[in-house]
């Protein structure tokens, strides 16, 4: 819906949210189903953000950002907002993982015995050592994502944490191995290298290194992949964002595309709406900032920003994507179809192969051999590529926003094929078989998806971003903390990014116990 078709002016609504990403959606899905008049204004031609999906190669779907639905899976937010009833369809992927140094592949299935089993077979006392990581670490895990679906204070943490994850039993041994690097902690159970490398490779997707102290969380969430899966939208990622869209219309939201917001509207201590870049303006009981907290930043009155929304350590990018449309399906070297396509590809030489990744980053130059996360979701859903042909995202790390020495528009095309030739470790033959691509840089992010800096996480994930720290202190329960009436969701909030929209559903919490004035919810 264009902003123009509901006339010029001022109108007032209950709830207005910039920015139309995941989190945004879903805290207009739960407003407008309790009944508030809630309006969207998103600057693109189309809702999702980073988790959307077109048609940009003829007969091919490309997603723009997230493509597994991991984390999402661990919340009810797909069942609270019945988005089924709304066309979201998802498609279970088994294998969840499959796992290679090029010459030995290995695969995680959703069934835990089946996959230790198979690993005991590969690489002997293997699998034990996997079953007992995943039974240490399960309650822990689950604990975590309990702390992820409410809004973060130090009361509830130590419950979900300590009490609500059994580490009151050994908590001195559990809590040394949580304040440790997240590749330390794989080296204790796993002695088989190419066992541990595509696991840390995983931890590694939030963007702090191996050696990171206080980062084994990345890690220790591993069991939770047993526990809801891994799936897919039919259609696309932006599957998701579609039923969302469509539940919020569905109870009588407004959605406004192509409607970029230019200011947050203040009166004295008070947000009251918003300007759009032509000038239009419009009034709410409350506003929900569901962009970049530098976003927010820069839509505000100086005088209405705390200097602590300056400061958020954003960092300097950290991954990079090529996006892929094949016409022949892809071929590993050491194949097992279709479970080789199947399963999020894990493609890792060696430990070093990171860690080398990471030091080049830090040099401010693209790694030359990055380790990678391949995605062909076209062997479980035919709707994104034509019957002979193949989609392949293949995601990269690290590659820096600011470069030592050129620009990315000078040096995307050497970072591209540095991604390719490492792909083609595992599967020679793919450079033949690419009819249209999309490479997504950091510079590409921060430009089109209005991901600063590249970074897809919005800000750095380190222990000084996280929980009540996120985006910065004093602002963690959603609520801006110098207006009253302006909320904040979205990957800059707690618990970060990903595709979960615990922090929309949070969001949500706060905003219509505000609005209400009553804490008694449904949910």
């Amino acid at each position: 819906m264009n902003a123009q078709e509901l006339g010029d002016g001022a109108l007032d609504y209950d709830v207005i949210i910039v920015g139309a990403g995941h989190n945004a959606l879903v805290t207009a899905a739960y407003a407008a189903r309790a009944g508030y008049k809630v309006a969207v204004f998103e600057k693109r031609h189309l809702v999702g953000g980073a988790v959307s999906t077109e048609e940009l190669v003829s007969g091919y779907r490309f997603d723009y950002g997230g493509s597994a639905h991991i984390l999402i899976r661990m919340t009810p937010i797909v069942q609270e907002l019945e988005l089924e009833k709304f066309g979201l369809h998802y498609l279970e992927l088994d294998p969840l993982f499959h796992c290679s140094d090029g010459e030995t592949p290995w695969f995680v299935w959703r069934d835990l015995d089946r996959t230790a089993q198979e690993l005991d077979r590969i690489f002997p006392g293997q699998g034990e050592a996997y079953q007992r990581f995943v039974q240490d670490w399960t309650p822990f895990a689950k604990s975590v994502n309990e702390a992820f679906l409410s809004a973060p204070n130090p009361l509830d943490l130590g419950r979900h944490l300590v009490w609500g994850s059994g580490m009151q039993k050994d908590w001195q041994k559990k809590l040394t191995h949580i304040m440790r690097p997240y590749g330390d902690v794989a080296r204790e159970y796993f002695s088989e290298e190419r066992v541990r490398a595509p696991l840390t490779w995983m931890a590694a997707q939030s963007g702090p290194p191996p050696t990171e102290v206080m980062s084994a969380p990345f890690l220790l969430w591993h069991p939770l992949y047993h526990v809801g899966g891994v799936a897919r939208p039919r259609g696309g990622s932006g599957g998701l964002t579609k039923a969302l869209k469509r539940a919020i219309e569905a109870y009588g939201g407004h959605i406004f595309l192509s409607a970029p917001v230019k200011d947050i509207l203040t009166e004295g201590d008070r947000a009251v709406g918003v300007r759009l870049e032509d000038g239009d303006v419009y009034t709410a009981k409350a506003v929900v900032s569901g962009t970049h907290v530098l976003q927010t930043v820069d839509a505000l009155p100086e005088d209405k920003v705390p200097e602590l929304a300056r400061k958020v350590r954003v960092g300097n990018g950290f991954g990079m994507i090529l996006r892929l449309a094949l016409k022949g399906k892809v071929k590993y070297l050491n194949h097992v179809e279709p479970e080789s396509r199947i399963g999020l590809g894990l493609l890792i030489k060696n430990e070093q192969q990171l860690l080398k990744a990471y030091g080049e980053y830090l040099a401010g130059e693209p790694t030359r051999d990055p380790p990678i996360i391949a995605m062909s979701f076209s062997s479980i859903d035919d709707s994104l590529a034509p019957p002979d042909g193949e989609v392949l995202w293949l995601w990269a790390q690290y590659y820096p926003f600011e470069l030592s020495s050129g620009s990315w528009a000078e040096r995307t095309k050497e970072a591209r094929d540095y991604i390719l030739n490492a792909f083609e470790h595992y599967a020679p033959g793919t450079r033949e078989q690419i009819v249209g691509e999309l490479v997504q840089s950091p510079a590409w992010l921060q430009d089109n998806l209005s991901l600063r800096r590249g970074n897809v996480m919005h800000l750095e994930m380190g222990t000084d971003q996280m929980f009540a720290l996120r985006p910065f202190l004093g602002a963690s329960e959603y609520r801006w903390p110098t207006l009253k009436n302006l909320y904040m969701t979205g990957a800059s909030t707690h618990p970060g990014g990903g595709i979960m929209g615990a922090s929309g559903r949070n969001t949500a919490r706060t905003l219509l116990k505000d609005l209400s004035r009553s804490s008694k919810l449904r949910w």
